[in-house]
């Protein structure tokens, strides 16, 4: 059986906006997979035609084996982009490792006419999402459902997340993060700080999608009113009204630096490695992978205060849960309690969060699949529980009763 469980297999990896990775975390992950599994096994990436134009494609990158399909991974379309990617991968792959919900309508069918074993995170808790609109929550509800009854193994990305699925679904769900060795601290130049004059004195930093459910308008009017520490807010702003109207407000306030995405890393890690605080908004999803990166480089954090920022950072980190809070968190701010903050999501990070360890967590899952038939079962107690005596243990997420 050892012997078995140690053959190559072939594996599809669906899901992502393809390799050479160049956007988020499933990128990331997908990337650092080929590095470390590559050897092991004979992999192939499904990558957006959209987002790699054909002067920039090739048949293979590294270790994997690269497939090109004519459609946006994003959005609507990666309900298409997910499908044809399971349906091409049935003719050849042994394991299909599916990243995201959008195509598990397929699943289903693929369990009832192959043999294919399927293993797929759920990418957080989708369908709860704020930027998607009713019908759009009704599928990824739907999805998300599917992909946990129909997969061998489904992943989680938090333990918030497990005990989610454990509730709703009666399963148990595999744990397994991002890595986030790949950043770098850098030292600052003078070229850097010449080009941004605000990395000479101590600042707070975030990037992310501006989005509703990053908190974007409420970060920005506490720095507005604190006035204590500078804001370096790096995002798209330009692609939706919300970011455009958040932009427009506050591009003059003195305290608070607005900056369009910059794409060349040295740039990013030169800013993000030099801040004095990582101030993280996101209230939905997992284990996020600016935040750990944040949390690598040492930096002293101040998240938003739901489950899953907490269990990241093991509640050692500075919490938040409205702008009153906020305000009144950076009041307090000095600098030996973020120097031993830094110093504690640092040592996290080492211990959790490195891509060894990622890639080893996915083998030992590629082992487990090739030997089981059947997910077993659960009996989540807390799925009794009354929505008041979940909330008032902060385990909201656990809510077992929809609400779009």
């Amino acid at each position: 059986m050892k012997e078995k469980m140690l053959e190559k297999k072939k594996i599809a990896i669906i899901g992502t906006v393809g390799v050479p990775a160049n956007y988020g975390g499933f990128e990331t992950l997908a990337e650092h997979l080929i590095e470390d599994l590559g050897q092991h096994h004979e992999l192939t990436v499904y990558c957006s035609g959209k987002k790699y134009p054909k002067k920039q494609r090739q048949a293979q990158y590294k270790a994997a084996n690269l497939k090109y399909l004519p459609l946006d991974a994003n959005g609507i379309q990666s309900i298409f982009y997910d499908s044809i990617s399971i349906l091409h991968a049935l003719f050849y792959a042994d394991v299909l490792l599916i990243l995201g919900v959008a195509g598990a309508w397929l699943l289903p069918f693929v369990r009832m006419f192959t043999n294919k074993k399927i293993i797929i995170s759920i990418d957080g808790i989708e369908w709860k999402r704020d930027k998607w609109n009713l019908v759009a929550k009704w599928y990824l509800f739907w999805a998300e459902s599917l992909a946990v009854k129909y997969s061998h193994i489904d992943i989680s990305d938090n333990e918030a997340i497990q005990d989610y699925t454990a509730a709703r679904y009666g399963t148990l769900s595999r744990i397994i993060e991002y890595g986030a060795d790949h950043t770098l601290k850098l030292p600052l130049t003078e070229a850097a700080v010449k080009q941004y004059p605000f990395l000479s004195s101590p600042f707070a930093f975030k990037v992310c999608r501006i989005e509703p459910e990053n908190n974007v308008h409420l970060i920005l009017e506490a720095f507005s009113k604190s006035k204590h520490l500078p804001l370096v807010f790096v995002g798209n702003w330009d692609k939706s009204e919300y970011g455009k109207s958040l932009k427009a407000r506050y591009k003059d306030q003195k305290n608070i630096y607005i900056l369009d995405p910059i794409y060349d890393q040295t740039q990013l890690d030169t800013i993000r490695s030099n801040a004095s605080l990582y101030v993280h908004g996101h209230s939905a999803g997992g284990t996020n992978p600016s935040l750990v990166e944040a949390m690598y480089l040492g930096l002293p954090i101040l998240a938003y205060g739901v489950s899953y920022n907490r269990v990241t950072t093991e509640n050692k980190a500075m919490y938040f849960n409205d702008e009153k809070e906020l305000v009144q968190q950076l009041l307090n701010i000095y600098t030996a309690k973020l120097r031993h903050i830094g110093q504690e999501m640092q040592s996290i990070a080492h211990r959790r969060y490195t891509w060894a360890h990622i890639a080893k967590k996915y083998q030992l899952l590629l082992d487990e699949v090739n030997a089981m038939r059947d997910k077993s079962s659960v009996n989540a107690k807390v799925s009794k529980l009354p929505y008041h005596e979940l909330l008032g243990r902060g385990l909201a997420h656990l809510k077992t009763t929809n609400t779009f």
